[in-house]
């Protein structure tokens, strides 16, 4: 389990992450979403000890990770940038890797290197963005660490690689219990993989919750009243967005599809209709609901 508590990363003149507490859970698929420069690299290498937070703590299990050794060897962290990598071919990653990770499963790397097709005597600076992230993911599977953290997880690759880079972490977490966090901006990608996301932004977490949870939340009803409503008349909902398109009334609430029918109900429409929310929709009045623009979240 990683724990977060009250974590501050201040660079002096930028605080890039502002008192985060957060709780992931062990072996979930865990969503950092955000836009860029909302704190979400910061925040994995803070989880990866890589940075030692100004504020605050971070434990794995119950310990220090930036202070453990013994932590640090259970982690594995797949950084935007692979220039490290750079002169060395896939069968030196290998070699390298293999040195450092106590559980590193030789075969596993074979056969997954063989599945996405990799040069394996070609030195990495001559791969394409995208086949160096599949090289070090590829890396990271192979490690048998508990914990993958990924940054701009699928940034790169053409949809046939996402999806086999998806297929590889999901039968880890099938077989392993490994627990999977990673970083994005795009709404699609959070859809889905992750069982549970945080929304950050000016690194600040706005929520940290459930997907399903966030999904079945918020309700778009559209109905015709014979009379304009306002969100004075449904005092049982949360009402984040009421307005008229044509005859019709939409309304944007949180508290569950059958709470809101009843509500609804209860004004006599003379039509009415539930929407499915987009994820995009659904982050967007999030971000409003605490006075933050949304709309700048990428759903492609």
């Amino acid at each position: 389990m990683i724990e977060i508590k009250d974590c501050v990363m201040d660079y002096g003149d930028k605080i890039a992450v502002d008192h985060v507490s957060l709780t992931i859970p062990e072996g979930c698929s865990y969503g950092l979403l955000g836009s860029n420069a909302a704190g979400k690299s910061t925040l994995l290498k803070l989880m990866n000890g890589i940075y030692r937070p100004t504020g605050g703590s971070v434990l794995i299990d119950g310990k220090n990770v930036y202070c453990e050794p013994s932590v640090k060897e259970r982690l594995f962290f797949v950084d935007d940038e692979t220039v490290q990598y750079s002169d060395m071919t896939l069968r030196d990653m290998k070699r390298y890797f293999g040195r450092f990770y106590p559980k590193f499963d030789s075969a596993l790397f074979d056969k997954l290197a063989k599945t996405v097709g990799l040069p394996e005597g070609k030195k990495t600076h001559t791969f394409s963005k995208g086949m160096k992230r599949q090289a070090v993911v590829i890396c990271g599977a192979a490690c048998k660490a508990d914990y993958l953290f990924i940054d701009e997880a699928f940034d790169g690759l053409d949809q046939t690689m996402r999806t086999i880079v998806k297929n590889i972490l999901i039968d880890e977490m099938l077989d392993n219990h490994l627990t999977v966090v990673f970083s994005s901006h795009n709404l699609s990608e959070i859809d889905e993989f992750c069982d549970r996301v945080g929304l950050l932004h000016a690194g600040k977490v706005l929520f940290d919750r459930e997907l399903d949870s966030v999904k079945s939340d918020l309700v778009k009803v559209r109905a015709a009243f014979d009379r304009d409503i306002t969100a004075d008349d449904l005092p049982e909902l949360e009402v984040l967005h009421i307005g008229r398109q044509g005859s019709l009334t939409e309304i944007i609430a949180r508290g569950g599809a059958e709470k809101a029918g009843a509500a609804v109900e209860k004004l006599a429409p003379k039509i009415c209709d539930f929407m499915k929310l987009s994820l995009k929709e659904i982050f967007v009045y999030e971000m409003e609901g605490v006075g933050y623009d949304g709309s700048k979240l990428d759903e492609e």
